[in-house]
């Protein structure tokens, strides 16, 4: 995975905590960030239906007690988790975020939602269309040919594959949004 974040971790651990207190209190008085104000705060507009289902998937599982709620800890802590967790850690919370459906398994459907409102959120040209990867993916590390990918195959499959751990971890990666955050902290000390 390298250490590409390795700089930004160290300044997201610089930054005083009571900045970062202030930044979310600032944009989310009440002290518990809902849905509405998690799109703003990341600066999400004008997204499509499978891009704000996926949005609505990713702050469910920051919600880390499920009170339809993110708050300040819960928030720390998946920027923790994004910034500086361990693979294993990730994986399990990419697998949780592809398992829109809480089945425990991740089928083709669900993978191409996620990658189509990943790829539409981050306005980036990929050279494989997301069926593609998609069926690459599942070609790759569904062992047992079965359409759906359990925790063990997806895990064990993308810690075996560089390319997909890389493309995955490039795929959620908000080190923009974090510099975004810092640059306005920086600016109102």
């Amino acid at each position: 995975m390298g250490n590409s974040n390795g700089a930004n971790v160290e300044e997201l651990q610089a930054c005083e905590s009571h900045q970062w207190y202030r930044k979310f209190m600032t944009e989310c008085p009440s002290g518990l960030l809902t849905f509405y104000e998690f799109k703003k705060f990341f600066g999400l507009k004008n997204l499509s239906a499978s891009s704000n289902a996926y949005v609505e998937t990713m702050f469910a599982t920051f919600d880390m007690n499920d009170d339809g709620f993110i708050d300040f800890m819960e928030y720390v802590a998946a920027l923790s988790l994004v910034l500086k967790g361990e693979v294993k850690q990730k994986l399990r919370w990419y697998f949780k975020l592809y398992d829109v459906d809480g089945s425990g398994c991740i089928d083709r459907e669900e993978l191409l939602l996620i990658i189509k409102s990943i790829r539409a959120i981050d306005g980036v040209h990929h050279e494989t269309s997301a069926e593609d990867f998609t069926n690459m993916v599942f070609d790759k590390i569904d062992i047992n040919g079965d359409g759906e990918l359990s925790y063990e195959e997806f895990t064990e499959g993308i810690q075996n594959d560089q390319m997909l751990l890389i493309a995955l971890t490039e795929s959620l990666d908000i080190t923009h949004i974090v510099q975004k955050i810092q640059g306005e902290l920086m600016g109102s000390t």
